[in-house]
């Protein structure tokens, strides 16, 4: 009898199999689709994870690069003898013939129209226009602009002209036989009251003697980040206020004195 239920459970144990499979292959798919479903939403949060970390370093690194540039501007505040306000680029103007920026201070401020402006390279520009909160500054590289320059070397003053490039002033009626080099940098002149004296503008790039001129060519860089700094000094040098009507186009006029 015993050897008989043997023999019938031998038999049965693959049909018990047969019928306990479908059960068992449902639990492991189960298990699996169980598994891939946390991995893909752990895999989710990890990527955001991962982006907002990049996020933040790219943050960081804005502000670490703000903060070299704050630095630089107060060391260059350093040097200057007038006194000084910082203010911060708000707008540029997209005109590409006209080289203009936008501050945040205006005439509530006590800003007052031709007041220089500089970063920490050297001089910007001057302030051309105003509103109750805002003013309009021209670059010096503006085809419109001219500043009274000396050559740190040698004395010589000239006038330097904006091009309408970012990169490039020139001087005007340089003479052929002036000592002037590639390297020499170029400083406020403080004539025409306009500008205080001793503020870098630009370095000599190039000086171009043609033997049929009486005039060199002369080209320089402007030391000021122009297209790059965003935050930057107002100086305050006891220029009286002028309405432009009191002093149409003084941009170059009253720099070519």
């Amino acid at each position: 009898m015993r050897q008989g239920r043997a023999y019938i459970a031998l038999v049965l144990t693959p049909l018990q199999w047969l019928v306990d499979l479908p059960a068992e292959v449902a639990d492991e798919v189960s298990d699996v689709v169980v598994d891939r479903g946390l991995l893909m939403r752990e895999n989710a949060r990890l990527k955001i994870e991962a982006l907002e970390l990049e996020q933040k370093r790219q943050q960081l690194a804005a502000l670490e690069e703000e903060n070299n540039r704050l630095r630089a501007l107060l060391n260059g505040r350093a040097r200057i003898s007038d006194e000084v306000e910082l203010v911060e680029l708000i707008g540029v103007n997209p005109d590409p013939f006209q080289h203009q920026i936008v501050i945040d201070q205006g005439s509530e401020d006590q800003i007052y129209l031709g007041q220089p402006v500089l970063d920490a390279g050297g001089v910007m520009g001057q302030v051309v226009e105003m509103s109750h909160y805002t003013s309009r500054v021209m670059l010096v590289t503006d085809a419109r602009h001219a500043i009274p320059v000396e050559v740190n070397r040698t004395g010589f003053r000239s006038i330097a002209l904006g091009k309408g490039e970012l990169d490039e002033l020139e001087l005007e009626h340089v003479s052929a036989t002036v000592d002037i080099r590639v390297g020499d940098l170029l400083n406020t002149s403080g004539l025409a009251g306009r500008f205080p004296r001793g503020y870098p503008v630009a370095e000599v790039t190039e000086v171009i003697h043609d033997p049929g001129l009486s005039f060199s060519i002369v080209r320089a860089k402007p030391l000021a980040r122009l297209d790059k700094s965003r935050h930057l000094l107002l100086v305050k040098h006891n220029e009286p206020q002028r309405s432009p009507e009191e002093n149409p186009g003084s941009v170059v006029t009253e720099a070519q004195q």
